[in-house]
């Protein structure tokens, strides 16, 4: 299955896993540790047993005394929703991709290591390809190869039918990672609808060849997804970016949705081990831990 592009596969693979196993896996347990522990069934109480278990709802129905046992859970389920829409992925040297198969690769491989389930979602305007969450190499390798060659039918991005999907397929708590440039007027009642039940992060890709650099005048551009072309004004379209984004960072915070700015092409090893650092030292400051 993995034979015709085993290559670049192997590639992304041996890239990845050097800095997952050395910088990238204590910082990713520390964040996502688990919840402690979840309810497994009832028994009979025996003498010795904790009378803080108790099921006293099983008791008043049988007569018999009863407690409630728990495990230990340490099994988390990793969700990776990713944008592959015309203004995501539709530069011509690839480099956004590349730089969200990296990204993807690292969470998906440091999740594995942990013994959790990573699951994928691949997005446009429509949901294109699910796969469901699975443990081990080989199913991170499935997920690497759906990165690097699966071609979306859509060009648009409609982030709130994916959330709905994604809401719809994580039956429990997970931690969800959303992959896109953001570029669409309801980002933050679309995840925030969904960070209401789960730890929702979003990255999102900014490409520092779409910086006007400080020029002025009009230029003809066509949107990516529409096909649509509209001159714009280059000096209000700079005064208009840097508001935006700082407005998304408020606006998704407020809604407890964690973002980090990835820039195509850049380091995603130091992005994710800055990221996952300054959320365990918030997890720390607001615990107390």
């Amino acid at each position: 299955m993995l034979t015709a592009l085993d290559n670049p596969l192997r590639s992304l693979e041996l890239k990845c896993r050097r800095p997952v196993e050395h910088l990238l896996a204590g910082e990713y347990h520390s964040v996502f540790k688990g919840r402690g522990i979840e309810f497994a069934d009832v028994r009979p109480y025996q003498p010795g047993d904790d009378v803080r278990t108790m099921d006293w709802k099983v008791t008043a129905r049988t007569g018999r005394p009863h407690i409630k046992r728990f495990i230990e859970e340490r099994e988390q389920f990793i969700y990776l929703a990713v944008d592959l829409s015309a203004s995501v992925t539709g530069d011509v040297a690839r480099q956004r991709r590349t730089t969200i198969a990296e990204l993807a690769a690292l969470i998906a491989l440091a999740a594995v290591g942990n013994h959790d389930r990573v699951g994928l979602l691949l997005f446009t305007d429509q949901v294109e390809h699910v796969v469901p969450p699975g443990k081990g190499r080989q199913h991170a390798l499935r997920l690497l190869e759906a990165l690097l060659t699966f071609q979306p039918v859509g060009r648009g991005t409609c982030l709130r039918e994916a959330m709905t999907c994604l809401g719809q397929l994580a039956r429990r708590r997970s931690v969800v990672f959303v992959v896109s440039d953001f570029l669409v007027h309801d980002a933050e009642a679309a995840l925030g609808a969904l960070g209401v039940r789960h730890d929702l992060n979003a990255i999102r890709l900014v490409d520092p060849a779409d910086s006007t650099g400080g020029l002025t005048g009009l230029l003809g551009i066509r949107d990516a997804e529409t096909g649509e072309e509209r001159l714009i004004d280059l000096a209000a379209a700079t005064t208009r970016a840097q508001p935006a984004g700082a407005d998304l960072r408020e606006a998704l915070m407020g809604r407890g949705v964690n973002l980090l700015d990835m820039p195509v092409g850049g380091d995603c090893v130091a992005a994710l081990e800055t990221f996952f650092r300054s959320r365990h030292q918030r997890i720390e400051g607001e615990t107390g831990g």
